[in-house]
């Protein structure tokens, strides 16, 4: 089973025309709503700090999206805790509100990819030692914001642990059993007490859609040795099905070093924490020239996906440059997983 490219990738490209999107668009939160496809992506200009914001653009097919602004739909604060940038935004619809997960640091990353792996710019002023975690080193949390047109974004604050790198946040589209579900990746449990070797997929469950830290974490996913997937991580917002709910996550062989490719499961529609199946192989990895160049060369990171007309769109970042489209039908990729 494999994802289909859209012929035309990438659907979106850096606009040397604006300045805070002249070096990347990737990582786009979708969401179909009303026959209107609503893309924000994670953007940024060619400045050293590399400052991210999120632009919003539009579509009415799902593959042909036109950028609503030359300006910056939502942007980190000016005094907030997400003052350095906002990253990858996952969106859901609960009742008539939208509900968007995001990574955010307190500092700009800067220029990543000149770094050696897994490293980011730190503060270059003096911080004092009684300073928290997160502004010392920069740490990736989460938060939620809300919205009802895209317009107008109200942020409702911190959804992670203040002292966790704990990124890869997305809220389950509906309650399941009466609760809020939400996926999330802490990069720091791992080890002998957590039962992995790398950082994984955990879920919690909770009443309230902003009590999250006091809620204990299941274990839902973990990478396997050797294979493509040795670190993984949330991708999309889970889909219901007639089976069960669909998810996608990214993994990446080599301990998190090697290529982002895309995995799909199957959880209980009931018991999300009960996998009904697993594809061993991805369903998409890089290939194409947009996928191999860029800041990450090698990486397919799907944040959004959408079912219309039976069919499943996978938007997601690549070489975290450009966005790419994927689909395939629903229900061969269901059947996919009856052949597990």
């Amino acid at each position: 089973m494999k994802l289909e490219r859209f012929s035309g990738n990438p659907i979106l490209s850096p606009n040397p025309e604006n300045y805070w999107e002249s070096l990347v668009t990737c990582n786009p939160g979708v969401i179909f709503d009303n026959g209107v496809f609503y893309m924000l992506y994670r953007a940024a200009g060619d400045d050293e700090e590399h400052v991210i914001r999120f632009g919003l653009a539009k579509s009415t097919d799902g593959i042909h999206f036109e950028r609503c602004s030359s300006v910056p739909a939502f942007c980190p604060s000016d005094h907030g805790p997400d003052g350095g940038c906002v990253e990858d935004p996952r969106i859901v619809k609960i009742d008539d509100t939208y509900c968007i997960t995001y990574a955010y640091r307190p500092y700009p990353p800067g220029r990543y990819w000149t770094f050696a792996h897994d490293e980011v710019l730190l503060p270059s002023a003096n911080i004092s030692p009684e300073a928290p975690r997160a502004w010392k080193e920069n740490l990736g949390n989460s938060g939620l914001v809300i919205t009802k047109d895209f317009k107008l974004f109200q942020r409702l604050g911190r959804i992670t642990s203040p002292v966790l790198d704990d990124r890869d946040v997305i809220l389950f589209p509906q309650r399941v059993g009466g609760k809020f579900v939400l996926l999330h990746r802490p990069k720091e449990y791992v080890g002998e007490a957590y039962g992995v070797k790398y950082p994984s997929i955990w879920m919690k469950f909770s009443d309230d859609i902003l009590d999250w830290e006091s809620k204990p974490s299941h274990l839902l996913l973990t990478g396997r040795p050797g294979t493509w997937e040795e670190k993984i991580g949330g991708a999309a917002p889970p889909i219901l099905t007639d089976e069960g709910w669909l998810m996608l996550y990214h993994g990446v062989a080599d301990g998190g070093c090697a290529h982002y490719s895309v995995g799909a499961v199957l959880l209980d529609r009931d018991n999300p924490l009960k996998v009904l199946a697993r594809l061993e192989d991805p369903i998409l990895w890089p290939e194409e020239w947009y996928e191999l160049e860029g800041f990450y060369e090698g990486c397919v990171f799907p944040t959004g996906n959408v079912i219309k007309d039976g069919v499943l769109y996978v938007y997601y970042g690549a070489a975290d440059k450009y966005v790419g489209l994927a689909t395939c039908k629903l229900q061969d990729l269901l059947a996919a997983f009856k052949k597990v």
